[in-house]
């Protein structure tokens, strides 16, 4: 894997937000909007995250697994890649790239435990199948450099490394995994921004600690208002709202 995120293909691939932003034409003549296009990512990283749980795998695992997620949805269309199945597949094909492999055959058997929903339930070989897909979907690159590194060597820097500080930082990178920050931004810079974030929420001044990185603040606190407009707009969604998004693309009998 490549050591420095700049000549990463990461990197190479960081996308506008308006690329990220942009529905594929199949979803779109089945209905499919924007809010709807998100909301399904966002759902697929929490099927994600609970099916990571059940198999017991690290957070760097799930990080990796979503952003696969967000990369195919950049280049193939839902209607093709039915997301139920892609999110099991893109976290066993991170599990590998991240070197904590999980067999197929657990994904499924906990998939059938989790959901009752017959359009959830996919075989090994559907799995199997779809891996590949994917892995031409991504060109290959799974290089996925995250923001949790960073924030360990900027927390101590910052002298903001007791256990209240870690713990919200830590959660609040783990929200931006239900947005597209991952494939628009630097993670450093996704990580700074959670801690600017944090920083205020705890009342701790980080005023001229962040003067002294010289980075540019302006896109710093862009990003930490996409991530607060993230939260107070999380509250409208609901179960039935997904669900109707999902039941646009009727993609299983």
């Amino acid at each position: 894997m490549s050591a420095n995120f700049w000549t990463s293909s990461h990197y190479k691939h960081l996308l506008d937000q308006e690329d990220v932003d942009t529905v594929n034409i199949h979803d779109k003549e089945k209905g499919v909007t924007l809010e709807d296009f998100k909301l399904i990512k966002m759902h697929m990283a929490n099927y994600i995250l609970r099916l990571a749980q059940q198999v017991k795998v690290r957070q760097r695992v799930v990080a990796t697994a979503v952003t696969y997620m967000r990369r195919v949805y950049t280049k193939k269309s839902m209607a093709e890649y039915d997301p139920r199945l892609v999110a099991p597949t893109c976290l066993y094909l991170a599990s590998k790239a991240e070197e904590s492999t999980v067999q197929a055959r657990l994904l499924v058997f906990y998939i059938k435990k989790l959901y009752t929903d017959d359009r959830y339930r996919y075989e090994i070989k559907d799995i199997l199948e779809m891996e590949m897909k994917i892995l031409e979907a991504l060109d290959y690159y799974l290089v996925v450099f995250h923001p949790y590194r960073s924030l360990s060597q900027f927390l101590q820097d910052a002298n903001l490394n007791d256990l209240s500080m870690t713990q919200l930082t830590w959660g609040i990178i783990n929200d931006t995994y239900k947005m597209d920050l991952i494939l628009v931004h630097p993670p450093h810079l996704i990580a700074l921004a959670c801690i600017y974030i944090a920083s205020v929420f705890r009342e701790k001044d980080t005023t001229a600690w962040f003067e002294e990185l010289r980075v540019d603040m302006n896109v710093v606190k862009n990003i930490s208002m996409e991530i607060l407009d993230f939260y107070e707009s999380n509250r409208v969604f609901t179960e039935d709202r997904i669900n109707a998004a999902l039941q646009k693309l009727a993609l299983r009998p």
